[in-house]
C-alpha cells in the first residue's frame, strides 16, 4: 500500500460494476440452490408458537439484524440475539418452540459453535443459513438454507460482500414468504409502522382530524345572508355547511360561490342560506378513513368535505390543509 492513494475514476467506476455483475450472478444462482430447507425453513417459522430469533457474528450479524426486523414488520415475531452475549446470558431470551436462524458463511463461527450444545438443550428449531453444506454449523442444524456464492466481489476474496448479498435477499425472501402464508395485508403492516405514510394512510380516521364543535361553520337554512358569511369568515375554513332543524346536513356556501354570485350582481342582504347553498354537499362519516376523504376530495375537485355520524347528523368539517398537516396526502 503506497503513502499517498492514487485515485483512479475509471477503475472505480469498473470495479463498481464488477461488483454490481458479481453480487448479481450470486443472487440470480442462489434460486438453483432453494429446495426443501428453504420450503421447510418457511413451514417452521410459520407454525412457530414462539419467536423467530436470529443470530450471525460480524457481517452475518449485522445482516441478520436487518432480517430479525424485516420478519418482525411483515407479521413473524424476530428478534437478534448477537452470539457472543448469549453465551453469556442471552440465552435466557429464549425459550423451548422458538426457532434459531443462525448465519454464518462459513458455518464454523466460533461464537456460534459454542453455543450449539446449549441451544440443541433447549429444544429450539435451528436453521442454519450457511455457505458450506458440510460445515459445523449445518451438521449439527434441523434445516439448512444455502447461502453459497461462486465468488466475492471483493478481489482479494477477503471482505464479506456477495455472500453477506446472498444472506440479506435469502432473508427477504424468507420475510415475503411467510407473509404470503400468512395472508399478511397492507393494514397489517400499517400497524407495525404507525408514523410511517402507510400507516397514517390506513389507519388514521376522517374523526382523528377533523374540526367538530363550534369549530365548525354551519348556519340553518333560513339564516341572512350576512349571518352566513359572518360564519364563513369567523370559522376560517372557507366555506359554512347549512344544516337542518335536526343537524343533518343540506348543503354547503363556499367562497367560490361567494365569488360567483358577486360577478353576476346579485342584492346579496335579501338572501338567505337556502337561496345561495349548494345543495348535496359531500359527505363523509367520521368513522372513515382519513386518506378515504382525500379521494373523495380529490374525485371531486373540492377541498372540503362535511363530517356526518351514522344518523347523518353534522359532528365535523375537514379540509385539504387538515389532510396534509397530518400528512395523508
Amino acid at each position: 500500500m503506497t503513502d499517498v492513494p492514487v485515485f483512479d475514476a475509471r477503475r472505480a467506476l469498473a470495479l463498481a460494476a464488477e461488483t454490481f455483475q458479481i453480487e448479481a450472478r450470486a443472487l440470480l444462482g442462489l434460486a438453483a440452490r432453494q429446495g426443501d430447507g428453504f420450503a421447510n425453513s418457511v413451514k417452521v417459522m410459520l407454525e412457530c408458537r414462539g419467536r423467530v430469533i436470529v443470530m450471525g457474528m460480524g457481517k452475518s450479524g449485522h445482516v441478520g439484524r436487518k432480517i430479525a426486523a424485516t420478519l418482525a414488520s411483515t407479521g413473524t415475531p424476530a428478534f437478534f440475539v448477537h452470539p457472543a452475549e448469549a453465551s453469556h446470558g442471552d440465552l435466557g431470551m429464549l425459550m423451548t418452540g422458538d426457532v434459531v436462524l443462525a448465519i454464518s458463511n462459513s458455518g464454523e463461527s466460533d461464537e456460534l459453535a459454542a453455543i450449539l450444545p446449549a441451544l440443541r438443550r433447549l429444544g429450539v428449531t435451528l436453521v442454519a443459513m450457511t455457505g458450506h453444506a458440510e460445515s459445523t454449523l449445518a451438521r449439527l442444524a434441523d434445516l439448512v438454507i444455502s447461502s453459497a456464492v461462486d465468488q466475492e466481489a471483493c478481489p482479494l476474496q477477503l471482505a464479506p460482500t456477495a455472500s453477506t448479498t446472498a444472506q440479506m435477499a435469502l432473508g427477504d425472501a424468507l420475510a415475503v414468504a411467510l407473509l404470503d402464508a400468512r395472508g399478511f395485508r397492507e393494514e397489517d403492516f400499517a400497524r407495525s409502522h404507525p408514523g410511517g405514510s402507510l400507516g397514517r394512510k390506513l389507519l388514521m380516521h376522517v374523526h382523528d382530524l377533523m374540526r367538530s364543535g363550534d369549530a365548525v361553520p354551519r348556519v340553518g337554512p333560513a339564516s341572512g345572508f350576512n349571518e352566513l358569511l359572518r360564519e364563513m369568515t369567523g370559522k376560517g375554513l372557507g366555506f359554512t355547511a347549512v344544516a337542518d332543524a335536526d343537524g343533518r346536513p343540506v348543503g354547503i356556501f363556499t367562497d367560490g360561490d361567494l365569488r360567483r354570485l358577486i360577478e353576476r350582481g346579485a342584492d346579496l342582504r335579501a338572501l338567505t342560506a337556502a337561496d345561495v347553498m349548494h345543495p348535496g354537499p359531500r359527505l363523509v362519516r367520521a368513522d372513515a378513513l382519513a386518506v378515504d376523504a382525500a379521494d373523495l376530495m380529490e374525485q371531486h375537485r373540492i377541498t372540503s368535505v362535511l363530517v356526518i355520524d351514522g344518523d347523518r347528523r353534522l359532528v365535523g368539517a375537514l379540509n385539504s390543509n387538515d389532510l396534509m398537516r397530518a400528512k395523508v396526502i
